[in-house]
């Protein structure tokens, strides 16, 4: 079957989106300088972005509750939803960005910081079909698991080829200011990888998780799947309400263009949760025989003189 077009993709520098990023924020993005003290959480999509998120405001409140969402929300902005704008008056420390970059030479700075989570392909690429079916804005209610699946061999999803954005960060993952993580170990032992999360974003969050580990044990509550999930749900309802209810002349700059580009689409409700199963292997449940083989042979094809195959290699996917 055809896999059908839902979106009209357009690409600004490095980015390759469909036509809801507005290009205007996308420009802005890529002209963010990277400041001293910067923390960004760089993935490709659904990927476990927004756990680590959450993780990370967690670690720099010393697990105290939630009290603002508006705090949370501001606190950890999504560079290409954002631009430039969102990020000037961030606590540092006390914040994170989040976003899909690629790998830039040019934008990358030794004194920020990095922590980019890969998730395996197959879980990724059900992930995202479940992304697009959630959100009005990509026209793929009716869409096939067939059809997407397509798109994203191809490439022709948001934020473009998967091995493109894993291979530019991988090569990478081991310089200092660089914190390589799998989705999979995250869930294998998050405790641990907590703790190093920790001592990655800076040395005092990572001493007083070792001091107070009932600290650590709140953090793992308050960065459960139905946590998340519940903390997600209120996070969007504020976005939302930034778009549809403040007035057009006193709403952010980000806010009026998305506006612009979404229009009748974001009052829409969404068809379902934006944090799903979160577990390691849905794919199964998706891929028939002859998508497992095909992505596999992408997968060596694309990695080959590489070591990145042995990311997942007790998953026996490639």
């Amino acid at each position: 079957m055809q896999a059908k077009q839902v979106l009209k993709y357009h690409r600004v520098g490095s980015y390759c989106t469909g036509s809801h990023f507005p290009a205007e924020i996308l420009r802005s993005a890529l002209s963010y300088k990277h400041q001293p003290g910067d923390v960004f959480i760089v993935t490709y999509p659904k990927s476990g972005t927004t756990w680590m998120q959450c993780i990370l405001y967690q670690i720099y409140t010393n697990a105290a509750p939630i009290t603002s969402i508006k705090d949370f929300a501001e606190q950890l902005p999504f560079l290409e939803r954002t631009g430039a704008e969102g990020l000037y008056d961030l606590p540092r420390p006390g914040s994170a960005i989040k976003t899909h970059m690629l790998y830039d030479q040019d934008r990358v700075s030794q004194r920020a910081k990095y922590i980019y989570i890969a998730r395996n392909p197959y879980d990724v690429c059900v992930s995202f079909f479940n992304h697009y079916k959630h959100l009005p804005v990509y026209h793929f209610e009716d869409g096939t698991f067939e059809q997407f699946f397509e798109m994203f061999m191809r490439g022709d999803v948001d934020f473009g080829d998967y091995f493109d954005h894993l291979l530019s960060w991988y090569e990478h993952r081991d310089d200092p200011n660089v914190f390589f993580v799998t989705y999979e170990d995250l869930k294998q032992d998050t405790r641990f990888w907590v703790q190093k999360v920790a001592d990655f974003v800076g040395h005092q969050f990572g001493d007083k998780l070792r001091r107070n580990p009932h600290v650590m044990d709140r953090i793992l509550d308050a960065t459960s799947l139905a946590n998340v999930r519940e903390l997600v749900r209120l996070e969007k309802d504020y976005q939302r309400k930034v778009i549809m209810e403040t007035p057009k002349d006193r709403m952010p700059r980000w806010a009026a263009l998305y506006l612009d580009m979404g229009g009748g689409l974001l009052k829409k409700p969404a068809a379902g949760q934006f944090v799903r199963k979160g577990i390691v292997g849905d794919w199964k449940n998706y891929f028939t025989d002859a998508q497992f083989q095909r992505l596999k042979r992408k997968f060596r094809e694309r990695c080959y003189g590489t070591d990145a195959m042995k990311l997942w290699k007790n998953l026996d996917l490639c």
